[in-house]
C-alpha cells in the first residue's frame, strides 16, 4: 500500500459516487411524471430516517442527513425545471446519448439497457422522446431497432446522421506504453481491428462501449484502455491516448429521433414501411411508383418479420405535405400491405 495507490482508489471511488449521483437525479426526474408534485415530505422523511439508521461507521448521522437533505433539494431543483427528456439505449457516453444531445441540447437525457425499454418509456409517457440507431455504414442495419419499428405506435419525428469517431481511453496519468488490452463494444473493436493488430493489443469484448469507459474509470484494471468517444473521455475523466482510430474514415451512425405524435412542422424527409406479396414485381411496382413521381429514395431495406415474410423500409425526400407525395403515397399503399408512413422530418448531418 503506498499513497499513491490509495489516491488512485480514491480516484475510482469518486468516479463511482459521480456516476450514481447522475443516476439518482434522473429517476428522481423520471418520478416527477408519476407525481402531482415535488415536495412529498413524507418520503423525504422516510428516506433520512433510512440514512440515519445506516450511518454506523466513520462518516457521522448528522454528516449523511444534511448530505441527503442537499441531494434531495438538487433533486426537486432539477424536476422543477421541466426538462424533456430523451431516452437512448447504453450508459452515458455512448454515442446514441451523443445523439440525444445533438438533437436537443436542453434536454435530459435517460439512459436503458434495452432498445424495447426506449420504446415502452415513450409510449408509456415517462419519457417524451426517444434515439436509436437504424444503420451504420460498416455495420449495416440495427436489426432489433428496425424490427420494433415494424410494429411500433410511435412516430419518426427525426434524424441525426453522425460520424462515427473511435478513441483510445486511458485512466489519467497512465503510459500508453502499458497498455495491453482494449475494453468495447464487439462492433468498436471490429472497426477498429488494424489499430488493435499495429499496435498488438488485446481486444476484450464489453458490452457496450461508454460502459467500457465507465469501467476503465472506476475500476482502473492494470494495462486497460477503452475504446469509445472523446464525450466518454470527457464524461469519466479519462485521457485520449489516440483519436481517429476505426481503420474507415467513412464509419457513420444514423440515428431516429421517436415519439408519440407527429410533429406539427412539416419535414423535408419520410420513412415508411409496408409488406409486399410474394410475386414478380411487386416491389418493383412501389419503387416505380416514386420513380414517376419524381421522388428521390435515399433507402431501401428489408428486415425479416415472420418466417418468409420481410418487413420493406423505405425512406424519401419530401414532405407528407405535399400532393404529390401524397399521391405517391396512395398509389403505393394500392399495392402493397400494411403500408405505413412512420413520420416526416428533418434530417441533421453532424
Amino acid at each position: 500500500m503506498t499513497l499513491e495507490s490509495l489516491r488512485q482508489d480514491i480516484d475510482r471511488i469518486d468516479a463511482r459516487i459521480l456516476a450514481l449521483l447522475d443516476e439518482r437525479l434522473e429517476k428522481g426526474l423520471l418520478t416527477r411524471r408519476h407525481k402531482t408534485g415535488t415536495l412529498d415530505s413524507g418520503r423525504e422523511t422516510e428516506v433520512l430516517g433510512s440514512v440515519a439508521s445506516r450511518s454506523k461507521c466513520l462518516a457521522r448521522p448528522e454528516f449523511t442527513q444534511d448530505l441527503y437533505r442537499r441531494i434531495m433539494a438538487e433533486s426537486k431543483a432539477v424536476q422543477d425545471k421541466g426538462l424533456r427528456m430523451i431516452g437512448f439505449q447504453g450508459m452515458h457516453g455512448a454515442y446514441s446519448d451523443a445523439a440525444a444531445r445533438a438533437w436537443d441540447v436542453a434536454a435530459a437525457t435517460i439512459p436503458f439497457q434495452e432498445f424495447s425499454q426506449v420504446f415502452d418509456a415513450v409510449l408509456s409517457g415517462d419519457i417524451d422522446y426517444g434515439v436509436v440507431p437504424v444503420e451504420n455504414t460498416l455495420g449495416g442495419i440495427v436489426g432489433q431497432v428496425n424490427s420494433i419499428l415494424v410494429t411500433t405506435e410511435l412516430r419518426v419525428v427525426g434524424a441525426i446522421d453522425m460520424p462515427i469517431d473511435h478513441c483510445l481511453l486511458a485512466a489519467a496519468g497512465t503510459d500508453h506504453r502499458e497498455i495491453r488490452s482494449a475494453y468495447s463494444h464487439g462492433q468498436a473493436l471490429a472497426q477498429c481491428r488494424r489499430f488493435l493488430e499495429r499496435n498488438r493489443l488485446d481486444a476484450v469484448n464489453w458490452f457496450d462501449t461508454a460502459g467500457a469507459a465507465r469501467m476503465i474509470a472506476e475500476q482502473r484494471p492494470k494495462g486497460g484502455a477503452a475504446i469509445a468517444s472523446r464525450f466518454a473521455a470527457e464524461l469519466y475523466g479519462l485521457d485520449v491516448i489516440k483519436e481517429g482510430i476505426q481503420d474507415s474514415t467513412t464509419n457513420r451512425t444514423r440515428f431516429f429521433v421517436v415519439a408519440r405524435d407527429a410533429l406539427a412542422l412539416a419535414g423535408n424527409k419520410c420513412s415508411a414501411v409496408f409488406f409486399t406479396d410474394d410475386k414478380a414485381g411487386s416491389l418493383f411496382g412501389v419503387l416505380e411508383v416514386f420513380a414517376k413521381a419524381g421522388i428521390n429514395l435515399t433507402r431501401i431495406e428489408s428486415v425479416p418479420n415472420e418466417p418468409g415474410d420481410y418487413a420493406l423500409f423505405i425512406d424519401f425526400e419530401g414532405s407528407d405535405q405535399d400532393v404529390t407525395v401524397i399521391e405517391a403515397m396512395a398509389s403505393a399503399r394500392a399495392r402493397v400491405r400494411d403500408f405505413r408512413l412512420l413520420g416526416c422530418y428533418e434530417e441533421r448531418k453532424l
